[in-house]
């Protein structure tokens, strides 16, 4: 690990950079706005400084709370499979450490964020605000419910599995939006699926197999 969790320099970072890129073009993540967007966010302030080292590494990482930051080059599919516009609206349930959140204010018009861990929330607001991502709207709520006041959205990623889309989520997309979120167990691989919503039903596409916490109803009542 980087020694007393310092901040990479320039030239580190634009190596592991570089590396991350490549990894992203093997699976296919080649669209330049989304790369673009990869490239300006720093991953390694969205990590616990012990482990910034290890922050381009091709890993999930633990943060506060007991939850992880996805692996780079799945958080690169996700927005990828997602096919942001940059007029759009688009919700995130689980915020997390704020990376996906950060990506997707790059290409959004504006990014609802919800996690149940107040610790977070106020983690990731303190992020935004240092690189001044100032279209991002963040909360503490139970994100199977959503944010129904902002409802619809052209948008909405999940970065936590459940065994089935929650309602909620599906009827606060928009006619012809998309929604990507893992769907399976918590306890075993998951499948990470596209959703894409028509006026006569959803359109579905597996993406890739994948392992993510599991989303849980509710507020935290400590954290």
């Amino acid at each position: 690990m980087t020694g007393g969790g310092r901040l990479l320099d320039e030239h580190e970072r634009q190596v592991r950079i570089a590396d991350l890129i490549l990894r992203l073009r093997r699976v296919g993540v080649t669209d330049p706005g989304v790369v673009r967007a990869i490239e300006s966010v720093p991953r390694e302030l969205f990590v616990p400084p012990e482990w910034r080292d290890e922050a381009y590494s091709e890993r999930a990482l633990p943060i506060e709370c007991g939850q992880t930051i996805s692996a780079p080059v799945i958080v690169g599919m996700m927005t990828a499979a997602l096919a942001v516009r940059p007029t759009d609206r688009v919700l995130e349930v689980g915020t997390g450490s704020g990376y996906q959140a950060a990506i997707l204010s790059r290409l959004a018009a504006r990014v609802y964020t919800v996690d149940r861990f107040r610790t977070l929330v106020a983690a990731a607001e303190s992020r935004f605000r240092t690189l001044r991502l100032t279209n991002i709207v963040a909360r503490v709520s139970d994100g199977t419910l959503g944010w129904p006041e902002h409802a619809p959205y052209d948008r909405i990623i999940v970065t936590a599995a459940a065994d089935d889309v929650p309602d909620a989520l599906t009827e606060q997309l928009a006619v012809g939006g998309v929604l990507v979120m893992p769907v399976g167990p918590a306890d075993d691989v998951q499948k990470l699926m596209r959703l894409e919503k028509g006026e006569r039903g959803f359109q579905e596409s597996p993406l890739a197999d994948v392992r993510f916490v599991p989303i849980i109803p509710g507020v935290a009542e400590r954290l």
